[in-house]
C-alpha cells in the first residue's frame, strides 16, 4: 500500500516536502509470521527509508484518507475481527503512527458496524455509519482532526433504502447542501449506482451502468489542487534504518 503525504513544519505551501509512504503488511494472510516492511520516501533526497515503526493494528480502510499532509486509515487491533473500531494516523512529519483515535459511535452500540470513511476538502474526515437489519445510518464529520487528537459532530442521521447492500462504501460529502453522494452497486447485474441522500432519505438515485469488473466496488476520492513541485529523480536510492 502506498500513501502521499508532506511534512508540516513549513508554513509555505510551494516549500513543503512531499513524501511517499510504502508498506507491506500481510497479516490479514499470515497472521502467526506476516511480512512487515514500512518506508519512506523522500522526493528531496531522492532516498527510500526503511522505517522502525510496528502499528499495532490492521489497516482495514480500502483507501487511506489524505488531510493536511497526513494519512488516516480505520484500523482494527491485530486480533480482533474484521470491523472498524478505530482511525490511525501517519504523521509524515516525525515519520511515525500515532495512537488510536476513536470513532464517534463505539463499536459496541451497533448490532453489526460497517463503517465507512471519507475526507472533506482538506480539513476534516467523514465517517459514514450503516447498521444491518433497520439500514439506519448515521454520518459524523470531525470538528477536530490531528495526529494524536480528534473530535466529531454529527452531520445527519437517515434511513436508507433496503436496496443499498451492507458493505464498505465510497461517498462524499456536501456540507453547504447537507447531502451525502454515496456509490454503491445494485441489481442482479451489479450495476454502479449513485446515492444521493440527506436526512429525509434517498433524494435522488442514478444508475451508471454495468462495470467491466463486477466484483470491484466504484471509488471515488476528493482531489484538492497544489501548488507543490515535486523533484524528479532518475531512480530512488535506499537507505537502511534497521534490520
Amino acid at each position: 500500500m502506498y500513501a502521499l503525504g508532506y511534512e508540516n513544519n513549513c508554513e509555505n505551501r510551494t516549500r513543503r516536502k512531499p513524501k511517499i509512504l510504502r508498506f507491506i503488511d500481510d497479516f490479514n494472510r499470515y497472521p502467526k509470521n506476516p511480512a512487515l516492511r514500512y518506508e519512506i520516501y523522500d522526493f528531496d533526497s531522492d532516498l527510500w527509508t526503511t522505517l522502525d515503526v510496528f502499528p499495532h493494528c490492521r489497516i482495514l480502510s480500502h483507501h487511506g484518507i489524505s488531510l493536511k499532509g497526513n494519512t488516516y486509515w480505520g484500523v482494527v487491533e491485530r486480533n480482533a475481527k474484521a470491523h472498524i473500531k478505530h482511525i490511525i494516523c501517519f504523521d509524515f512529519t516525525s515519520e511515525r503512527f500515532g495512537p488510536f483515535l476513536p470513532l464517534p459511535l463505539p463499536f459496541w452500540d451497533w448490532k453489526a458496524q460497517c463503517v465507512s470513511l471519507s475526507s472533506v476538502r482538506d480539513e476534516k474526515i467523514a465517517a459514514f455509519f450503516q447498521e444491518r437489519g433497520t439500514y439506519k445510518v448515521e454520518i459524523w464529520i470531525t470538528t477536530k482532526i490531528e495526529a494524536e487528537n480528534v473530535s466529531w459532530s454529527n452531520f445527519f442521521t437517515t434511513n436508507m433504502p433496503s436496496c443499498i447492500g451492507y458493505r464498505l462504501k465510497s461517498f462524499l460529502i456536501d456540507e453547504e447542501k447537507q447531502v451525502a453522494v454515496v456509490f454503491d452497486k445494485e441489481g442482479n447485474n451489479l450495476c454502479d449506482t449513485v446515492h444521493i441522500i440527506g436526512e429525509a432519505g434517498c433524494l435522488r438515485k442514478v444508475e451508471l451502468g454495468e462495470p467491466a469488473e463486477k466484483k470491484c466496488l466504484p471509488l471515488v476520492c476528493s482531489y484538492v489542487p497544489s501548488i507543490v513541485q515535486i523533484k524528479l529523480h532518475k531512480g530512488g536510492k535506499r537507505k537502511e534504518q534497521s534490520d
